[in-house]
This record gives C-alpha cells, structure tokens and sequence, in this order.
C-alpha cells in the first residue's frame, strides 16, 4: 500500500499538486487488494469493468475477438494502471477481455470511489490527467506504427522501448500485439537475436 500511495503521489507531486493529509489519509481506507493467477480473467467480454486497479505485480493482456479469432491490444505490468475503458468510464458493458499473463497482485478502487476522488480532492484529477496523456500517447504511437512501420521495424522498435514485454509475453499474443503472424515473429527473433 506504501510503495502505491508513493507512486500516487509522485505523479501529483511531479505536476506540482502533492496529495494533501485529508488525501492521503482517505486513500488506505478504500484501497482494496485482489490477487489473481494466471490465465485467470479480470474481465470478461459483456461484464462492465466496475474497477480502476493498479498492478504491485505481474503482467496482464487486453484482448477482443475480430474474426474469431484473439487481437491482443495492450499489456499492462508492474506499476501501470489497467481499466477496459469504455466499459470503466461509461460503466457499459466490457468488449474486451482483461486475463493475467503471469500470477497477479493488485490494488483497487471501485468506480464510485474514483468518481468520489476527483470530486472531493482536485489534486487527484492530476493523476488521472497525467495517467490518460501517458497512455494516449502510448496508444498513438502504437497506432501510428502498426499503419507506417513494417513487421521487422514493429519489432525492432518493441525491443527498443519495452524489451520486457518480448521476455514476458507468449509469441501469439506478441505478434498480434505486432500485426504479424506468430510464425513471422519467431523467426524474425531468431534472427534479430
């Protein structure tokens, strides 16, 4: 709970909003933790993701189905943040499905509760300001690559910036993070390694 209460308050303290006492204080009160194993879901195609919940340890994948077949679209690991966000903010129905790639420990807030946050505590809202840029970016750069690089260029550039999530994620669920068959990424590994 400390080493989230830090993270916290170093993301507001960075934008020059440190969490006050009264925040600080309201946190670990509502702060719930839920582990999972893997390949255990967190969410499910049709449930309303009813939790913002903050990873202590492991490494989740978002997913859909398109052609029946599995789309990874995100994987979420130590320190990150992970919501299917439709389905969180407009509390509708999940599209996605959110499944641990490795055993889990997390800490959660309901939906409420976050709405409750942003409303009572204007420093909070900073958080999820700084959260939503740090993965719009991140989404839009993923985005962008998939349209103007090339399979090897993909790869090259997943190697460069999250070279954990090559050591971390099963091949299937990395080439269709990557646009690519399986088949091209293992020996595009094979090659480049």
């Amino acid at each position: 709970m400390e080493q989230l209460l830090f993270f916290l308050n170093s993301i507001a303290s960075s934008e020059g909003w440190p969490l006050s006492s009264e925040c600080l204080s309201f946190l670990p009160a509502i702060i719930k933790k839920r582990s999972i194993k893997r390949d255990e879901y967190l969410l499910r195609v049709g449930e309303v993701c009813k939790n913002l919940y903050f990873i202590q340890k492991g490494l989740l994948k978002c997913y859909y189905i398109l052609h029946e077949g599995e789309v990874s679209d995100w994987f979420f690991g130590e320190g990150e943040t992970v919501v299917s966000i439709d389905s969180f903010y407009d509390q509708a129905a999940s599209k996605d499905f959110i499944q641990a790639l490795e055993d889990c420990d997390l800490f959660y807030i309901t939906h409420d509760e976050y709405l409750h946050l942003n409303r009572t505590f204007i420093e909070f809202n900073v958080i999820g300001r700084v959260l939503t840029n740090k993965y719009l970016r991140i989404w839009h750069r993923q985005a962008r690559n998939i349209r103007m690089l090339d399979a090897e260029e993909r790869y090259i550039f997943l190697l460069e910036h999250q070279p954990e999530l090559i050591r971390r994620v099963p091949v299937r669920d990395l080439a269709s993070y990557l646009d690519m068959r399986p088949e091209t990424l293992s020996r595009m590994r094979g090659r480049l390694h």
